[in-house]
């Protein structure tokens, strides 16, 4: 019992969200990796693959949740070169035609296989907790913290975007949050406003009047197509789409993972009896959450959800009893984070949103996502554990304190006891003194009356 409660430290519920992902992602990643299963021909790998990496993650998140939170205030200064020297390295294999599934996203060191933007996410984010809490004023941030974050982030997402435009927008939403609750003049927050739709909205009309076919072969044009299709794909009317014209890899996608949900009900089909994860290409990952509701009914889309709900509010409530700003922006940072990806992963299940490509975190099936959100989770942890550990102490103390008065007020008691019985018996001894003088009298008296 000694060894779980020192292995589980800081808050239990966090705990508790965490391993239900972890649970939640077994199950349905073994039942939706049945394309995986067909091209490797073992019924196993998939699930063995996925699960030695959530083990690898746990431990992680066991051996992170150990590190001081101060720790973490030096990762981004080495964690940031790295990540854009990585970035910029990819881009220029992906121009090379070093690419999976059309986009430049993975670099191989030593025979791993990862993506440097799960490693960028987290030195922006660290950085922007640290000059957040490193410019806090009495009532706002310091204007010089804008400036700083907008050049440290701003390089980063420029690097990502080409190739995950989804993530460099998501990252910015993150950190655009973690402005506001770093209480970052509102004035410049509304020119970076200002000037980013303006951007988006230039960006938008270039990609869709861009002739795809015409520059075919000129580097990044491969990206502008797929931008063009998603974005088209959103907002035409898929019921007039010719048949010629169907796109089979990208509308039918959406098309299958709709069918996953309309097809389900309450509790679902159980796992294991999914019909849609033959024809997702993508069921173990982008799509996950269609095949949960397929498989698990409204009940356990609804409680994913509930999940990562519960994991931000439980943030939150960590972050308001962190005594050091850092800290508290760290934690909201990285859980806006986690469940802004999630919402985003789930609103392209539902068709709600262009499909973008971003899991379902801690439960898709994936390598360095995984682990780093597992990192994640190990930092919450670590700052919860630390703000556990100095609620003990304080009550340590306090008991510690009260002890001691208690042990004064029972010294007084006995002192004052003490004066008490003396006091008790000098009045006891003074009647007797007295009751010898009437004796004398006496005496003196009847010898009067003898003379």
């Amino acid at each position: 019992m000694g060894l779980v409660k020192d292995l589980f430290k800081g808050d239990k519920v966090i705990w508790i969200i965490f391993l239900f992902l972890c649970l939640i992602s077994i199950i349905e990643v073994f039942s939706a990796a049945s394309t995986l299963t067909y091209k490797s021909g073992d019924h196993w790998a998939p699930i063995r693959q996925h699960s030695t990496y959530l083990m690898v993650g746990f431990v992680i998140v066991v051996l992170v949740h150990k590190i001081p939170s101060k720790w973490f205030r030096a990762a981004p200064f080495f964690l940031l070169p790295l990540s854009a020297a990585l970035l910029l390295f990819v881009a220029i294999m992906g121009a090379a035609g070093g690419r999976v599934n059309g986009a430049a996203r993975w670099t191989n060191i030593f025979g791993i296989q990862f993506q440097p933007s799960e490693i960028a996410k987290m030195a922006v984010i660290i950085i922007t907790a640290f000059i957040l809490s490193r410019f806090q004023e009495e009532k706002k941030a310091n204007a010089k913290a804008f400036k700083y974050i907008i050049w440290c982030t701003g390089v980063v997402l420029l690097l990502i975007a080409p190739e995950n435009a989804s993530t460099a927008a998501l990252l910015f939403g993150v950190v655009f949050l973690m402005m506001i609750l770093g209480r970052v003049p509102w004035r410049q927050l509304a020119k970076l406003i200002v000037s980013i739709s303006i951007v988006l909205t230039l960006f938008v009309g270039i990609i869709m009047l861009t002739p795809t076919q015409k520059y075919r072969d000129l580097p990044m044009m491969h990206r502008v197509e797929t931008w063009q299709n998603r974005i088209k794909g959103f907002f035409e009317d898929k019921g007039a789409v010719p048949a010629a014209k169907f796109d089979i890899d990208k509308d039918a996608q959406i098309a299958h993972a709709n069918i996953a949900i309309a097809s389900s009900n309450i509790v679902g089909k159980m796992p294991g009896n999914s019909i849609q994860r033959d024809f997702l290409s993508q069921a173990f990952s982008d799509f996950i959450f269609a095949i949960i509701i397929e498989e698990l009914g409204l009940l356990g889309g609804g409680f994913v959800v509930i999940l990562y709900i519960w994991l931000l509010i439980r943030a939150g409530r960590v972050a308001r009893k962190c005594e050091k700003s850092f800290s508290a922006f760290l934690i909201m940072g990285i859980a806006l984070l986690l469940v802004s990806q999630a919402m985003l992963n789930m609103m392209v299940a539902v068709g709600l949103f262009p499909v973008t490509g971003q899991p379902l975190p801690l439960i898709s099936k994936g390598g360095t996502s995984t682990l780093i959100n597992c990192a994640y989770i190990g930092m919450i942890l670590s700052v919860s554990r630390e703000i556990n550990e100095r609620q003990e102490a304080e009550e340590a103390a306090l008991a510690a304190q009260n002890i001691e008065q208690e042990k004064a007020k029972n010294l007084l008691n006995i002192a004052i006891n003490m004066a008490n019985q003396s006091e008790g018996n000098e009045t006891k001894n003074a009647p007797t003194e007295n009751a010898d003088a009437p004796v004398e009298n006496d005496r003196t008296t009847e010898g009067n009356f003898s003379t």
